[in-house]
């Protein structure tokens, strides 16, 4: 079998050196580059001339999230499995590290097993580690989160107060006569306004209308 070859990109010379040391001892991976400088790693990506299958990236390079962007570069120009390396004070950077084309995130102190995941990145099946499973699914938490509210704002902006009010009537079973003498109107002035939410919303119905307006949590 082939010798998967590896580029470790990693700004820490001491554990550039080690990790360098532990992966090449590892059988079937040979590390073609090791460096601490992004610019170096752009001159052989210039240059055409590489061999290089899984790259080990660093996240924070000398006190930036240049890691990120360099492993676009990488992945886009040699087509090589890109593994973020990272520790778990950098985690709000995960979901742009697979934005970027990177397949898997790794926690630099668990660097034992780094051999197994470079090598199902070599065999195009490597799954997400836990902890950047979990990341995600944080991320993806917040980003539900944050529609639920940029949904329950556009609603409530399209819908007054008495609007609404008419809403929370309907959804607790109230028939359009019996609004009417709550509200001390007459029914064409209920149907006039269900008609307008209807229009507003695009509810097929009154009953459709007031049950979206509680599942956003407007009442």
């Amino acid at each position: 079998m082939d010798q998967i070859k590896v580029w470790i990109i990693e700004d820490d010379k001491d554990w550039l050196r080690g990790l360098c040391a532990y992966m090449g001892g590892q059988n079937g991976i040979e590390v073609t580059l090791a460096s601490d400088d992004p610019a170096e790693v752009r001159k052989s990506l210039l240059s055409g001339e590489y061999s290089v299958d899984v790259v080990l990236m660093d996240i924070m390079l000398h006190g930036e999230p240049e890691g990120i962007v360099l492993a676009e570069e990488t992945a886009t120009a040699t087509g090589a499995r890109v593994i973020m390396l990272t520790s778990m004070e950098e985690k709000e950077f995960i979901l742009r590290s697979f934005q970027a084309g990177a397949i898997d995130y790794q926690i630099k102190s668990d660097f034992e097993a780094l051999p197994a995941a470079v090598r199902a990145a070599a065999r195009r099946e490597s799954p997400i580690s836990p902890a950047a499973a979990e990341r995600m699914r944080e991320e993806f938490r917040r980003l539900k989160l944050l529609e639920m509210e940029f949904e329950k704002k556009k609603m409530q902006d399209l819908i007054t107060p008495s609007e609404l009010e008419l809403l929370k009537l309907i959804d607790n079973g109230y028939t359009q006569t019996e609004i009417a003498g709550r509200l001390f109107v007459s029914i064409r002035t209920v149907k006039n306004h269900i008609n307008r939410i209807l229009k507003k919303l695009g509810s097929p119905g009154s009953k459709a209308a007031a049950r979206e307006a509680k599942d956003k949590g407007l009442f």
